[in-house]
């Protein structure tokens, strides 16, 4: 009889209890199978990357069901931990206790809440407003309760530096640990000083997000494990460069009126079928569509 597999949440422990683990944003199950592809150790789902493909803003109107699906997709392309952006849990205690159950279930290895009013905004724009520490320790609290293999990473996110201050953002940091969150994302820091800061104030498993055009400036993830950051994300990059592409691939086909000017920049039909495991000359059955 087969052994049962460990749970994604274990996968991504020991990944990181040996260095900093990179962690691309993959904006659908294709992208995913390309991070894994590419050799990295795990993915991330941005809530945010996953409403603008929809076609909206991030501020918190993507719908758990929506988020379950996209989830299923990445873990069954990438065959990697995923880890997934919760926004404020969906709503109070009873809906984060029935959102870390979807996302266990839909295979994902971690998830993060963060303590923002809905609506939630992106962690590097003005304007946000927090929620009462007490609130926010009830939802970890009903996220840890809840969760059906006890790896599964519960990931609590502070807005706090931008809303109020550092000293602020460390103290819920640590009210987070204390109500059973595994790991503290420290969003909106706009330093080194201020990430190893948080590090040397709040010790444990830290999540740096490295987002572009935001407040926090460029820093390489082998620095931040330096810093002791456990998790370095980049939720939307690869949106961005796939955006980019396309919008300007759109104008150079409005302009001439053909794409033979882009293929040099384009993914090859030999590529495509190379990422997705498939020979034409051969029947194609579902278990191709998952990374072994």
């Amino acid at each position: 009889m087969a052994s049962k597999a460990p749970h994604p949440g274990t996968i991504l422990r020991d990944a990181m209890s040996r260095g900093v683990v990179v962690c691309p944003g993959a904006f659908n199950a294709l992208v995913g199978r390309a991070v894994a592809h590419a050799g990295f150790e795990a993915c991330y789902i941005s809530g945010g990357a996953t409403a603008n493909v929809a076609g909206y803003p991030d501020v918190g109107i993507i719908t758990l069901t929506e988020m379950r699906r996209t989830i299923r997709e990445i873990v069954d392309a990438s065959g990697l931990p995923v880890v997934v952006d919760a926004d404020t849990g969906y709503g109070e205690v009873e809906s984060v206790a029935r959102t870390v159950v979807e996302y266990d279930d839909a295979g994902a290895a971690a998830m993060h809440l963060e303590d923002q009013v809905f609506p939630k905004r992106c962690g590097h724009l003005a304007g946000k407003t927090l929620v009462e520490t007490s609130a926010m320790v009830e939802k970890i609290e009903a996220a840890c309760a809840n969760r059906l293999d006890e790896d599964f990473v519960i990931i609590a996110r502070t807005d706090a530096r931008s809303v109020v201050d550092l000293d602020e953002a460390i103290a819920r940091a640590n009210a987070y640990r204390a109500a059973g969150a595994d790991m503290i994302f420290p969003e909106g820091l706009e330093s080194e000083e201020e990430f190893a800061h948080v590090a040397s104030a709040s010790p444990g498993l830290l999540l740096a997000n490295m987002t572009e055009f935001g407040k926090t400036p460029h820093i390489t993830a082998p620095r931040f494990g330096e810093l002791g950051y456990d998790l370095v994300i980049y939720p939307l990059t690869m949106m961005r460069l796939a955006m980019g592409h396309v919008t300007r691939g759109l104008a150079e086909l409005k302009t001439t009126g053909t794409a033979a000017g882009l293929l040099d920049e384009m993914q090859t039909r030999s590529d495509l079928y190379e990422l997705l495991d498939y020979d034409p000359g051969v029947p194609w059955g579902f278990r191709h569509a998952r990374r072994s």
